[in-house]
């Protein structure tokens, strides 16, 4: 199945998905590949005893800290470096101002122009979120299917993606807020969901924004609000809000931030692969 960061966040006023990395070409795969990576992770009894790994690239290097608040993300991903399985790969999708994926050993030699993100190593690791990390600049987290075929979250055995994102003001965190907290609220109530759904459907729009302003006035809506320590960050740091809580972060970019600026830059095709293969080596650097 694809594991193109299927970020299943949803726009209150289209109810579409506004950047899951796959396409709807790609998503017709889906169902050529309805077993993949439905296998429980079973970490290797002997895994490197280290913090860090370096992913070399064409680019410059970065050196990445894997959190301990993570164990089973962690001990998977140095499992997977020192066999060597990241070797020759590609960072197979590139969006400027959003992030950097790769991990899909089907790009490995893999021709021009062919579509990537269904490989993986045939299993899940069960999502590990943590409130205290979440997707700032830098940070490296996992891949994964959708909520429709993915309720739990599970993550790709080997895809990730690195984060670039951008900076955001007081005023766009606020919105972000609300529309956050619209759409937990619509995802609770069915019935809301499915009202919601039929005014999209007759494209009326009076009607949405009429349920919108109906749903702020129920006593039992709340805001979900963005932490002052996550909102500084976002405001100077940068990254992509949208994604935190949907997508298990891992680990962050500790040297070499410049080269995730770097690849983000590259120009892009079909499926917004680079034109240019960006090739990476991911090596555990032993404590």
């Amino acid at each position: 199945m694809k594991k193109n960061i299927k970020l299943s966040i949803v726009l209150i006023f289209s109810f579409v998905l506004i950047f899951g990395c796959g396409n709807s070409e790609n998503n017709k795969t889906q169902d050529k590949k309805d077993t993949l990576e439905k296998k429980e992770l079973v970490v290797d009894t002997v895994v490197p005893n280290s913090d860090y790994v370096m992913i070399e690239t064409e680019f410059g290097n970065m050196k990445v800290k894997l959190y301990d608040e993570t164990p089973k993300h962690k001990a998977n991903f140095l499992k997977l470096a020192n066999k060597g399985f990241f070797d020759g790969l590609l960072f197979h999708r590139v969006i400027k101002d959003f992030m950097i994926q790769g991990g899909d050993p089907d790009s490995k030699n893999a021709a021009p122009n062919v579509m990537l993100g269904n490989g993986g190593p045939g299993y899940q690791i069960d999502a590990e979120f943590n409130d205290s990390l979440f997707h700032k600049k830098g940070v490296i987290a996992a891949a994964r299917e959708g909520d429709q075929v993915n309720p739990l979250r599970k993550s790709s055995g080997s895809q990730f993606y690195i984060v670039q994102g951008k900076k955001y003001t007081d005023k766009q965190l606020d919105y972000m807020e609300e529309q956050s907290s619209l759409n937990d609220y619509i995802l609770k109530h069915p019935e809301i969901k499915e009202q919601f759904a039929e005014l999209q459907r007759a494209e009326d729009v009076d009607g949405l924004n009429k349920l919108i302003v109906d749903i702020k006035k129920k006593k039992d809506f709340t805001i979900n609000k963005i932490p002052d320590f996550k909102r500084k960050a976002y405001k100077e740091i940068g990254g992509t809000p949208f994604l935190d809580n949907a997508y298990t972060v891992f680990g962050e970019v500790v040297e070499g931030m410049d080269v995730i600026d770097k690849i983000a830059s590259v120009k892009t095709g079909q499926a917004d692969r680079p034109v240019e293969d960006v090739k990476m080596k991911i090596k555990v650097i032993e404590d």
